[in-house]
């Protein structure tokens, strides 16, 4: 897989947060066709965080599809398609999470799937590569009020 990330992993701006960095160290995914790095040190000011344990994980994993499918022969006929199959590629993040004082940890996962339609990687990457690109570039945009949101609920 042509996926790597390189550490550190400069964070998005949090609320409370000053320049949050993650170093990180390749782990072993928990499937053959991901890649999994672990947060084993933390950078910028982050009070309260915690870097990855085997108690409390806090990793990155990215999968693609275990087979991946075409686009099917004799689609192009006279007629519109009627089912085109998705690859589907994750994002998992992991994070344990203290849900009470006291409490043991439960590990909350942030699963981002991206259905690419077979065929667009070959007709249409550009398309492709903007979903993406706005995926990253909102989530990079969005980083403070989605934290802020998921602290107070209010959106």
């Amino acid at each position: 897989m042509a996926i790597t990330l390189t550490t550190p992993v400069t964070g998005g701006t949090q609320t409370g947060f000053t320049a949050p960095t993650y170093t990180i160290t390749a782990d072993v995914a928990p499937t053959p066709q991901g890649k999994q790095w672990a947060v084993s040190a933390l950078g910028g000011t982050q009070v309260g965080v915690t870097a990855h344990t085997a108690s409390s994980p806090f990793t990155v994993t990215v999968v693609r599809p275990t087979v991946l499918k075409s686009f099917p022969v004799g689609s192009l006929s006279n007629s519109l398609i009627k089912s085109v199959p998705n690859n589907v590629y994750k994002i998992i993040i992991r994070k344990g999470l203290t849900p009470a004082s006291g409490q043991p940890v439960t590990v909350a996962p942030i699963i981002c799937t991206l259905p690419v339609p077979a065929g667009a990687d070959t007709f249409d990457a550009a398309n492709v590569r903007a979903m993406i690109s706005l995926l990253v570039g909102s989530l990079n945009q969005l980083s403070a009020g989605l934290g802020d949101t998921a602290v107070t609920g209010i959106a």
